[in-house]
């Protein structure tokens, strides 16, 4: 038992090789069930999911707490999800917040740039009865590059390319889609990558931190503030500047909360000014 999560870059075949995994290994191959999944649970509009889910936030949307909360509730289905073992995960961060789980194997599919234009171009061709320009299939899987890395910058001020973030990175150059499934089944299937119960705990407690910050950030009184929170074994601890005695109040009410404390941040005066 075990859990895959798989970054890929367009074109690449990051979503042929997770469905192949999952029907190899019987796991369930989540991809956008995922964003549906959300739209359903939280009665959010599905569009701008989708949005937020492909690209970077703009200058305006990094301040909006309406995109704060569209992000979390992303953040925390990924985790449900993986909190029920035997998955595939597509994309959305999943190398970074499921970091450290010894079960989780984080994977990244590549290719070399023109191949992925190549492959993008004959996809289209076969979806739509269109083929597109050279030009236009190179803009639009650079435009995708683009979008997935400063999306992993901002969310997560990581490198999207940075090979600490992944267990394994394939590369499908020269290895057909099937052999690239028969190498990642034979490592999930290593005795370490069994599901322990202390991993177990971890992602159940990553998971209930993530839903409390939904339950904060869906509470007037509290989703103005930033409110950091952490979790082990249902403690919850909140950190932040002020709103603090409602936080504590919402996350108490958030299933699986046994008890929960706070850490009070200082906020530093402001210099006076010098002429």
């Amino acid at each position: 038992m075990a859990v895959i999560t798989i970054s890929h870059q367009m074109g690449a075949g990051g979503p042929e090789i997770g469905m192949k995994l999952g029907q190899k290994l019987g796991y369930r191959y989540v991809d956008q069930e995922l964003v549906l999944d959300v739209a359903r649970r939280y009665g959010v509009a599905e569009d701008k999911l989708s949005h937020l889910d492909e690209s970077k936030p703009t200058l305006f949307e990094r301040f909006d707490t309406e995109t704060r909360y569209y992000i979390t509730i992303l953040q925390t289905s990924l985790l449900d999800f993986a909190e029920m073992d035997n998955h595939v995960l597509m994309g959305r961060g999943g190398q970074w917040l499921l970091r450290g789980i010894p079960h989780v194997l984080r994977l990244r599919v590549i290719a070399p740039f023109e191949l992925r234009v190549k492959r993008w171009i004959r996809r289209t061709a076969d979806m739509t009865g269109e083929t597109p320009t050279q030009r236009a299939a190179a803009d639009f899987v650079r435009r995708d590059d683009t979008e997935k890395s400063g999306r992993m910058k901002y969310l997560y001020e990581v490198d999207l390319a940075d090979p600490m973030l992944y267990d394994m990175t394939v590369s499908t150059e020269r290895l057909s889609y099937d052999a690239a499934v028969e190498m990642i089944s034979s490592a999930i299937n290593r005795p370490e990558m069994a599901t322990s119960d202390a991993a177990r705990r971890t992602v159940a407690s990553r998971a209930l931190a993530s839903r409390v910050q939904v339950a904060l950030a869906i509470n007037a009184e509290t989703r103005r503030y930033r409110i950091s929170v952490e979790a082990d074994d249902g403690v919850v601890t909140l950190e932040g500047t002020g709103a603090l005695e409602r936080a504590v109040e919402v996350a108490r009410d958030v299933p699986g909360v046994r008890v929960v404390t706070t850490r009070q941040l200082e906020v530093p005066p402001i210099p006076p000014f010098v002429a």
